[in-house]
């Protein structure tokens, strides 16, 4: 109950302004999110890498309205990517793209100025080495993000998506993007989605999860199991031993800031981890769903707000 409250305040602007003014609350965010500039961004990128892990960067913003500012969020990913490219770590730093923020909001015009975002974004990425995953948002947008994922694969087949495994159409979509060459990131689902298209109970988003992503590790496609549960973790190990993967063949992916122990021992283990490197000053919906997800999130920030 209490997510669903999060997730319907992070669309309020009374709600925004007031989370947003107190001022302990740029306490908080820096645990999620690395800052608001590149230098910033490239700063945990570099920090990260150090210690063994792979990171995914994600200029924040979504459902840009103006086609002006789309067009400066594709070229601040232009910006990050040359800037990643000194630092030569190649498939070990990619980005994550939500299409909504590079036009796919704009209406009838939106999906045709998104592709053509998208398209300077991976032509960005080509040069420095890396790849780009276009992140899923609700679940209106699903159909054209996977049309755009498709216009991109033709010039770009590296190209990623996220798949939620909360909504009832997932399992089929993982069925249809399971091929060779195909990277997919499984993620729970972090949106407020009606019961008419999605799963409500936490149990039956697990068991989805755990539905999908043996569809992912059964096919021929490259699975980026985001996920900070433990039992999931595990789950995946089984699968891939039953599916005859090594541990290239697949990707553990962790938020920015939380279970940093975990990745770390990943890593130890010798599998790749991805670290998901949100910044940017848009960073009020992604620290919303980040409280909206595990308690343990509303704790910290409550805490924090106490001054303890």
């Amino acid at each position: 109950m209490l997510g669903s409250l999060l997730l319907a305040g992070s669309r309020v602007p009374l709600v925004r302004r007031a989370v947003s003014g107190v001022p302990l609350t740029r306490k908080v965010v820096d645990r999620f999110v690395a800052g608001e500039t590149t230098q910033e961004a490239v700063d945990a990128v570099r920090r990260l890498t150090a210690t063994g892990l792979a990171v995914t960067i994600d200029h924040l913003g979504e459902e840009t309205r103006d086609g002006v500012a789309a067009a400066q969020t594709a070229q601040a990913y232009v910006v990050l990517l040359d800037a990643l490219r000194g630092l030569e770590l190649g498939e070990h730093a990619e980005v994550s793209v939500k299409l909504s923020a590079v036009g796919q909001a704009l209406g009838a015009d939106g999906d045709k100025i998104a592709l053509e975002n998208a398209q300077k974004i991976c032509e960005a990425a080509r040069a420095a080495g890396a790849n780009v995953t276009l992140d899923m948002e609700d679940h209106t947008t699903v159909d054209s993000t996977l049309g755009i994922l498709g216009a991109l694969r033709h010039d770009f087949p590296s190209t990623g998506v996220a798949l939620q495994a909360y909504l009832f159409r997932t399992e089929a979509d993982c069925r249809d993007l399971s091929h060779e060459g195909s990277r997919v990131r499984l993620v729970k689902g972090a949106y407020a989605e009606p019961a008419s298209v999605a799963h409500q109970n936490k149990s039956e988003v697990d068991k989805a999860y755990v539905r999908c992503l043996r569809i992912l590790m059964a096919g021929k496609g490259y699975p980026m199991v985001a996920t900070h549960d433990d039992r999931l973790i595990s789950i995946t190990e089984t699968l891939a031993d039953r599916f005859g993967r090594s541990r290239g063949d697949y990707e553990y992916q962790m938020l920015y800031g939380i279970r940093t122990d975990k990745q770390q021992a990943l890593v130890g283990a010798g599998h790749t981890m991805r670290v998901y490197i949100p910044y940017g000053d848009d960073w009020y919906g992604y620290f919303m769903r980040r409280l909206a997800e595990r308690p343990a999130n509303i704790a910290f920030f409550l805490r924090a707000l106490g001054g303890k």
